[in-house]
This record gives C-alpha cells, sequence and structure tokens, in this order.
C-alpha cells in the first residue's frame, strides 16, 4: 500500500493532487490485495477523491481487486449513491459485474439495505435483477432475509425476479416473507387476496395464474 492508497482511504482530496504532481506515482498501482486508490476512495464513498482520481484518465474505473470486487461493487454495498453514479456515468464500469463467489453489486446493495442505490442500479437496465451467486442467493433472496421492505417491493416491481427460488440458506424468499410479520404486515388471517400489496405481489409471483 502506498501513500497514495492511503491518502485515498481516509479521504485527504487536498494531498492528492501533489502527490500525482510529483510524477512518481502510479494512480492506478494495485496493492497486496489487487486494489487501488480509486477502489479504497470508492468503498470509503470519499466523492471528491474519486471525481479526482477519474478526471486525471488514468485509472480503471472498473479495476477489480484479488475477490473479483470493482470500485462499483464496494461503493453500492456500501450505500454511498454519490460515487456510485460518478462511476456509472464514466460509461466505463460493469454494472452487474459478478465477484469471485458470484455478488453482484446490486446483490451487495440490496442485502445491506440500500434502496437509493437498488433504484440506480435497476434504472440503468443493465443488471440482472435475478442473478446468482454461487451460494444460489438472489439480490431478492438476500432482501427478504435481511427484512428490507422497500427494497422487495422495488424487485418485484421490476417483474424479473422469481419470488420461489430457493438460496444456500435453503428458504425461498415466498417462504422467508412468510416469516416476517414485520416486513409485509402479513397475518394469518390474510389470503391471497388480501389488500397487502407485497403479499400479493409475491403470491402472484410464485404462483402465476394459468389463465
Amino acid at each position: 500500500m502506498t501513500g497514495l492508497h492511503l491518502t485515498a482511504y481516509f479521504g485527504v482530496e487536498s494531498l492528492i493532487k501533489p502527490l500525482l504532481e510529483t510524477g512518481k506515482v502510479d494512480a492506478d498501482l494495485k496493492d497486496e490485495d489487487g486494489r487501488t486508490p480509486v477502489t479504497y476512495a470508492a468503498k470509503e464513498g470519499h466523492e471528491a477523491v474519486v471525481k479526482l482520481l477519474l478526471e486525471i484518465g488514468k485509472v480503471d474505473a472498473d479495476s477489480k481487486d484479488e475477490y473479483g470486487r470493482t470500485p462499483l461493487s464496494y461503493s453500492a454495498g456500501n450505500g454511498h449513491e454519490a460515487v456510485v453514479k460518478l462511476l456509472l456515468e464514466t460509461g466505463k464500469v460493469d454494472a452487474d459485474s459478478k465477484d469471485n463467489v458470484g455478488g453482484t453489486p446490486l446483490s451487495y446493495t440490496a442485502e445491506n439495505g440500500h434502496k437509493a442505490v437498488v433504484k440506480l442500479l435497476l434504472e440503468t437496465g443493465k443488471v440482472d435483477a435475478d442473478s446468482k451467486d454461487k451460494a444460489g442467493g438472489t439480490p431478492l433472496s438476500y432482501a427478504t432475509k435481511e427484512g428490507h421492505e422497500a427494497i422487495v417491493k422495488l424487485l418485484l416491481e421490476t417483474g424479473k425476479v422469481d419470488a420461489d427460488s430457493k438460496a444456500h440458506f435453503s428458504q425461498t424468499p415466498l417462504v422467508g416473507i412468510l416469516g416476517r410479520p414485520s416486513l409485509t404486515g402479513y397475518r394469518l388471517s390474510h389470503s391471497p387476496g388480501s389488500a397487502d400489496p407485497l403479499w400479493t405481489a409475491f403470491f402472484n409471483t410464485a404462483f402465476p395464474s394459468s389463465s
């Protein structure tokens, strides 16, 4: 790890230019974990530093570390909306990039409950809303498992997710939602035809009408 890596990690914008102007610093150098300065800045949500590094035009905005994760993957997973926007606007990042375990930016941000970032990624039209990782988990299954109601609704509204897809934790999103009354307001007295829109959406997705 170099001085530039540390400066990017801590978000010390005022030191970035002086370091680069020495002409002795590789702005895209990878450390022992395969991470570049822009990876650290994105991971920690330092928008100004990410912007500065991207503007010099000598960094790979989609660089993968030894775990296969990119600046977008980290910033999305940590809910740094402004940084996610910056990276997407470069047009040089894969919004649906999979890491070594099959995780995508969408799956990480859905699991961690960052609604605004989930919406941003879905609006690109370049992500698989039902992408499975190596454990069989999907953005929907992780969002359901963690109880993120707003994200569950967003994913269901795409019409592109399987509510009955089983993940490594041996339950489907549909089963998961039945075990979380607080998630949807579901009660035992509710039926598939109830007024609860989330329950109805889950039921209709898992058991589509044959008509």
